[in-house]
């Protein structure tokens, strides 16, 4: 079939770097697809293979130890070996490691699992990031991050009533297998379709590829001679705007992967939802995720169009959008009923998914593309950490409480603090690129 579309044009045409882009929101798809599928068969698994809350704590929290370092490993591979041959493989091994979590017979076989499984995710932000510094000008990457990122939220949102169906019909293991060859088709499909750069695409369109040169080239024509210098990946990590939008991402994460992780369970434990029910719940705050990570870039692109101050327009959605998400997931955890909590929940992932986009470009925008990857990794990694550290906690939490509220107050304070850091510690230089000629 995919050999049908190229010789009917349809991957001829001029939008080939619009394809890569539907490619990778698939893949950020099935990436949430495939994360949140533990969460939700969390009350089966529980029961099947007899373990408890500050278990699965360590179990969603095993995820990140190797996530994180695969995270800034995947980057640097990146930048070595390309983004088209990295992420393939990463797809099929995560892919692989999910299908096999059927199989777990305890908590040291799931934990193991786990740990393999985000080993294997581990490249895919770094990849993305590569991709569209390589198919994008600046002036439409936040954009491209924003549209490919909104994949996440909505993987998550489908993934409620898919593996709950899956699980309710099949078993918690077959849904597992099913998910399995879900990625292996993608893998497969992106092989044949994808390459790093337009000039490496066989089929890319001689309008498209001076569409997008030209586009570069007018931007580098305007950028100061420091950012195209090519400097160490030790230079970059090292700048302040580095370190505090790692920390923002880290703040960022925090509540991602709070909600992703324990967001089900709280809706099971503390308000006394049905499987089915929690299935369908845990759609709302995804979908109006999906449509907050899908606007973030778009946002913050039309903010620099209006005032040419790129930096300034990413601060702005970061700070702002923060913040709200923080204030609303601190509420959610002090309601007693399960509306007012969904929709402070929803809320705030819709405020944080705005944000989605910002850290990625914020790369694209001030790091010489042959560090694309390694920086893009080292700032995931960060980001990472509190995916080690927040389900552990959160699980502690419930586990000696018996409540989610003290959990709920603390990642609204953790983003507060990385909204206020940005808002003081990241200058806007007072002169940039003009809108108008960017």
């Amino acid at each position: 079939m995919v050999s049908s579309w190229c010789h009917h044009g349809v991957i001829m045409g001029k939008n080939i770097r619009w394809i890569i882009v539907l490619l990778l929101f698939l893949v950020y798809m099935i990436n949430y697809l495939d994360r949140v599928a533990l969460s939700i068969t969390v009350p089966m698994i529980e029961k099947d293979l007899a373990l408890n809350a500050e278990q699965f704590g360590i179990i969603f929290g095993s995820f990140f130890f190797g996530y994180a370092v695969f995270n800034f490993i995947g980057g640097l591979a990146v930048d070595k070996f390309g983004a088209t041959l990295v992420l393939g493989l990463a797809v099929g091994m995560w892919s692989l490691f999910c299908g096999l979590t059927a199989f777990a017979t305890g908590f040291y076989s799931m934990l193991m699992l786990r740990v393999l499984f985000g080993m294997a995710e581990g490249p895919i932000c770094a990849s993305a990031n590569k991709m569209i510094n390589g198919w994008f000008p600046k002036k439409q990457a936040a954009t491209a991050v924003g549209l490919l990122s909104a994949g996440s939220p909505l993987g998550g949102a489908v993934a409620g009533p898919i593996v709950g169906y899956l699980a309710l019909a099949f078993g918690w293991r077959p849904a597992f297998m099913i998910i399995f060859a879900i990625g292996i088709v993608w893998m497969i499909v992106w092989f044949f379709i994808a390459a790093n750069s337009p000039e490496k695409h066989k089929h890319v369109s001689r309008e498209e590829l001076m569409l997008i040169n030209n586009m570069k080239q007018e931007e580098s024509a305007l950028e100061s001679t420091e950012n195209q210098t090519a400097h160490s990946l030790g230079y970059y990590l090292k700048q302040p705007i580095i370190l505090v939008t790692a920390f923002a991402f880290f703040c960022y994460n925090y509540i991602l992967f709070f909600f992703l992780s324990w967001f089900p369970s709280y809706l099971v434990q503390q308000h006394h939802l049905d499987i089915k029910q929690m299935s369908l719940t845990t759609m709302i705050p995804w979908i109006v995720g999906f449509v907050g990570l899908a606007l973030g870039g778009y946002i913050s692109d039309k903010i620099f169009k209006l005032t040419g101050r790129l930096l300034l327009s990413r601060k702005i959605v970061l700070v702002v959008c923060l913040l709200m998400a923080a204030i609303c997931v601190g509420l959610a955890g002090t309601v007693s009923s399960v509306v007012p909590a969904v929709l402070l929940m929803s809320v705030s992932i819709f405020f944080l998914y705005v944000t989605g986009a910002i850290y990625w470009a914020i790369i694209q925008d001030v790091v010489h593309k042959s560090r694309v990857g390694g920086t893009s990794g080292f700032i995931h990694l960060i980001g990472s950490v509190s995916g080690i550290v927040g389900p552990i906690v959160t699980g502690y939490i419930v586990q000696s409480t018996g409540k989610f509220d003290s959990a709920f107050v603390l990642a609204g304070t953790i983003a507060a603090l990385g909204a206020l850091l940005v808002l003081f510690v990241i200058k806007t230089p007072r002169v940039t690129m003009k809108a108008s000629q960017a």
